[in-house]
């Protein structure tokens, strides 16, 4: 289970205290899928890197499976992260100088000792890599790919431990209507392949509406919109 409870966060200015979010709580169970919407600045990203423990907050706690990660000392958290938080950003964070597998073998690489395993890494990998449709492109490097193409490779990288948590921050938000679409599907299907908790934050309805669970944001404050059937 996912759980916020009561999360704030809030940056001190030289004009005063910005709050970013104000008492945000929301809890998923292991296979649920939400999708987070408001206008940039309302504190969706904010709350996704708190939700990913690469940020505190200022006040309450988030556990993922029981756990506080922010409790761990630094080494611990990037452990605890690499184990079980998986993260798609906008720009798809591919390293340019390495292959579409060497891309997304990279969280393997960093992983502690008594968790890696090079052939059964690579197996996955090469798994993952077919399932998003790339398994003719596992020597290219990311400047032979379109952006499709990088945001599948990049989901596949997130997918290649398979974490308990997957986070997307606007993944659909660089790309053109037929490449987004086919993304959120993708997302979708393997999130149910491998029951997930699915959280993405996003500015685009059409993607936003294929998700059973919903949330608005603004000024910092959720609200929950719809808890329904996914769409697909």
């Amino acid at each position: 289970m996912l759980s916020a409870k009561n999360v704030s966060k809030s940056y001190p200015t030289p004009r005063g205290e910005l709050t970013v979010l104000t008492n945000v709580s929301l809890s998923m169970d292991r296979g649920d899928a939400a999708a987070i919407m408001g206008p940039s600045g309302s504190g969706k990203s904010t709350l996704l890197y708190i939700l990913g423990a690469l940020e505190s907050p200022t006040s309450g706690t988030v556990t993922l499976d029981g756990q506080d990660p922010l409790a761990l000392s630094e080494r611990e958290q990037a452990a605890f992260r690499n184990r079980n938080i998986g993260f798609v950003f906008q720009d798809h964070s591919l390293l340019p100088q390495c292959s579409v597998l060497e891309n997304v073998l990279a969280p393997t690489l960093v992983a502690p000792p008594g968790e890696r395993d090079a052939g059964a890494d690579e197996a996955r990998a090469r798994e993952l890599l077919a399932q998003v449709g790339l398994s003719d492109r596992l020597d290219h490097r990311p400047g032979e790919l379109s952006g499709g193409e990088k945001q599948r490779a990049a989901i596949a990288r997130a997918l290649i431990r398979q974490p308990l948590l997957l986070l997307c921050d606007e993944p659909t938000g660089n790309l053109d209507r037929g490449s987004a679409d086919a993304v959120a599907a993708l997302l979708l299907d393997l999130h149910a392949q491998r029951q997930t908790i699915l959280v993405v934050v996003t500015h685009s309805a059409a993607l936003a509406e294929r998700f059973a669970i919903r949330y608005d944001m603004n000024d910092g404050t959720l609200i929950e919109a719809v808890r329904g059937a996914v769409k697909r």
